[in-house]
Protein backbone atom coordinates (compact mmCIF):
# COMPACT_ATOMS: atom_id res chain seq x y z
CA UNK A 1 0.00 0.00 0.00
CA UNK A 2 1.60 3.38 -1.38
CA UNK A 3 1.15 6.37 0.78
CA UNK A 4 -0.53 9.23 0.11
CA UNK A 5 1.14 12.81 0.52
CA UNK A 6 0.31 16.19 0.32
CA UNK A 7 2.52 19.23 -0.52
CA UNK A 8 2.52 20.88 2.87
CA UNK A 9 4.18 24.84 2.75
CA UNK A 10 6.05 25.26 6.00
CA UNK A 11 7.81 28.41 7.62
CA UNK A 12 11.49 28.15 8.10
CA UNK A 13 14.51 29.87 10.31
CA UNK A 14 17.46 29.98 8.29
CA UNK A 15 20.96 31.08 8.36
CA UNK A 16 22.47 33.22 5.22
CA UNK A 17 26.00 33.50 5.36
CA UNK A 18 27.69 35.75 3.67
CA UNK A 19 28.13 34.66 0.40
CA UNK A 20 24.54 34.59 0.75
CA UNK A 21 23.57 30.86 0.75
CA UNK A 22 20.47 29.45 3.01
CA UNK A 23 21.08 27.05 6.02
CA UNK A 24 17.68 26.04 7.09
CA UNK A 25 17.74 25.12 10.57
CA UNK A 26 14.04 24.78 11.82
CA UNK A 27 10.70 23.76 10.27
CA UNK A 28 7.19 24.49 11.58
CA UNK A 29 4.31 23.27 10.71
CA UNK A 30 1.12 24.56 10.13
CA UNK A 31 0.17 23.37 13.57
CA UNK A 32 2.59 25.40 15.28
CA UNK A 33 5.30 22.13 16.01
CA UNK A 34 8.53 23.05 15.37
CA UNK A 35 11.59 20.72 14.28
CA UNK A 36 14.99 21.49 14.56
CA UNK A 37 16.78 20.28 11.30
CA UNK A 38 20.03 18.97 13.00
CA UNK A 39 21.91 18.38 9.70
CA UNK A 40 21.98 19.31 5.87
CA UNK A 41 22.93 16.38 4.47
CA UNK A 42 22.76 17.08 0.58
CA UNK A 43 21.36 20.21 -1.29
CA UNK A 44 20.43 20.10 -4.84
CA UNK A 45 17.91 21.29 -7.64
CA UNK A 46 14.99 18.59 -8.01
CA UNK A 47 11.41 17.94 -8.48
CA UNK A 48 9.20 16.24 -5.56
CA UNK A 49 8.50 12.32 -6.72
CA UNK A 50 5.74 12.39 -4.27
CA UNK A 51 3.38 15.55 -5.22
CA UNK A 52 3.49 18.49 -7.68
CA UNK A 53 6.91 20.85 -7.40
CA UNK A 54 10.23 21.56 -6.92
CA UNK A 55 13.10 23.40 -6.45
CA UNK A 56 16.03 23.29 -4.44
CA UNK A 57 15.65 20.26 -2.30
CA UNK A 58 17.70 20.11 0.47
CA UNK A 59 18.16 16.83 2.20
CA UNK A 60 17.94 17.00 5.65
CA UNK A 61 18.24 15.09 9.15
CA UNK A 62 15.79 15.57 11.76
CA UNK A 63 15.60 13.43 15.00
CA UNK A 64 17.88 10.86 13.11
CA UNK A 65 15.47 10.42 9.92
CA UNK A 66 16.32 11.72 6.78
CA UNK A 67 13.60 13.90 5.16
CA UNK A 68 13.53 16.70 1.92
CA UNK A 69 12.55 19.91 2.43
CA UNK A 70 11.74 22.25 -0.46
CA UNK A 71 12.70 26.04 -1.38
CA UNK A 72 10.71 26.99 -4.61
CA UNK A 73 10.95 30.37 -5.18
CA UNK A 74 10.31 32.48 -2.09
CA UNK A 75 8.44 29.51 -0.24
CA UNK A 76 9.45 26.29 1.27
CA UNK A 77 7.52 22.66 1.48
CA UNK A 78 8.03 19.47 2.53
CA UNK A 79 5.90 15.86 1.54
CA UNK A 80 3.48 15.53 4.18
CA UNK A 81 1.74 12.36 4.86
CA UNK A 82 -1.92 12.22 4.56
CA UNK A 83 -3.24 10.74 8.06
Amino acid sequence: MSVQCRKAYVSVNLDVDPEGVFHPRYIRWENGLIFQIDRILYKCRASSKKVVGGGIRYTVLIRGRESYLFQEGSKWFVEAKEI
